[in-house]
């Protein structure tokens, strides 16, 4: 089992902050226009930018904490959520067959490495 949980559990909570900041940045994208000042009115972008940075910020100390080789491919469910959440908010995106074999197969592949950690922890490591 792995030993500390806590860094996995935040990794987890920041790739779903992260995601939807990366919503809220689209959204605020397709309000973008190039004079700065107007953009400080544009609230998707910047509420997008804080849930960035937040996420960010989590995955930081989570970082600080935990193992690497763990947590950076748990961050990858980033791709998952914005894949699942952005055809609610977008009706350009959408998802067929082939993105959901893909979404299945960074499951799995998450799921194998925190697999393997744990069966590493219980022999003592890996390295």
């Amino acid at each position: 089992m792995i030993e500390n949980k806590w860094p996995v559990l935040l990794v987890l909570f920041s790739t779903f902050v992260a995601s939807t900041g990366q919503i809220f940045l689209k959204s605020g994208a397709n309000n973008l226009n190039w004079n700065p000042i107007e953009q400080l009115s544009n609230i998707p972008l910047i509420i997008g930018c804080m849930l960035y940075l937040l996420g960010a910020i989590m995955l930081i100390v989570a970082l600080k904490y935990g193992d690497l080789s763990l947590l950076y491919p748990i961050y990858s469910l980033n791709f998952i959520w914005v894949s699942i959440m952005s055809p609610y908010f977008f009706e350009t995106d959408f998802m067929n067959a082939i993105k959901w074999v893909g979404v299945l197969v960074v499951v799995i592949g998450v799921s194998c490495v925190g697999l393997g950690s744990a069966s590493d922890s219980k022999k003592g490591g890996g390295r």
